[in-house]
């Protein structure tokens, strides 16, 4: 037992299993709009890592695409709903329930790793990013959309711990031996589901693996 609050940090799988426990889906079915952006960097039938996928939004839409996708995140409840997801869209993605901070990281296997609105603390952060990068074949791309600090000062989602929150120019060294391709720090106009909808303050970032 323990007196620890039910939160996104200490007990991640409970917490996001609440999240999701409804009927429709959080975030929406849509993907992220910077994915779908920067989708033609990708080759067709890509092996991609989708990493803190949730309900598979994005994990589901790359495998229309005709992508090869592996879909992990820590809760059971939302890769149940990325599976229902892929079956009522008639594509197939692999699902791995599992904590990234303490995951048997894959090296060198995939062509891209996605990571969106996966938010990790600082002394995460750092190896979690490192993990996904080195899981990155020669030439992959690591792809990343967060909130970032000014995000406080909005009502359209993510967390209200500061230390949750990113900006592009502290990522860049999450990234060694990489080309950063894309790191800024913009407004946008949000519209994923209950969860993510209006003003917002993101991080976007594109790493190329030398």
């Amino acid at each position: 037992m323990t007196d620890r609050p039910l939160d996104g940090v200490n007990r991640p799988g409970e917490f996001w299993d609440a999240k999701y426990h409804r009927t429709d889906y959080f975030y929406g079915v849509r993907p992220n709009a910077f994915l779908v952006d920067q989708d033609y960097r990708l080759d067709p039938g890509s092996r991609i890592l989708c990493i803190g996928d949730g309900e598979g939004r994005n994990g589901v839409w790359l495998a229309e695409q005709g992508h090869n996708v592996t879909s992990v995140d820590v809760s059971p409840r939302a890769l149940q709903k990325c599976a229902e997801l892929a079956m009522q869209r008639g594509v197939f993605l692999r699902t791995e329930c599992a904590d990234l901070r303490v995951w048997d990281w894959p090296t060198e296997r995939f062509d891209a790793v996605v990571a969106i609105y996966l938010h990790l603390l600082p002394e995460y952060r750092q190896p979690v990013h490192r993990s996904a990068f080195g899981a990155l074949k020669q030439g992959g791309h690591f792809l990343l959309e967060a909130f970032n600090k000014s995000q406080l000062g909005n009502t359209s989602g993510g967390p209200k711990n500061i230390d949750l929150l990113y900006m592009a120019e502290e990522l860049k060294s999450d990234f060694p031996g990489s080309d950063i391709l894309i790191a800024q720090d913009l407004d946008v106009d949000l519209d994923e589901g209950p969860g993510h909808t209006g003003q917002a303050a993101v991080t976007r970032l594109l790493a190329r693996r030398r």
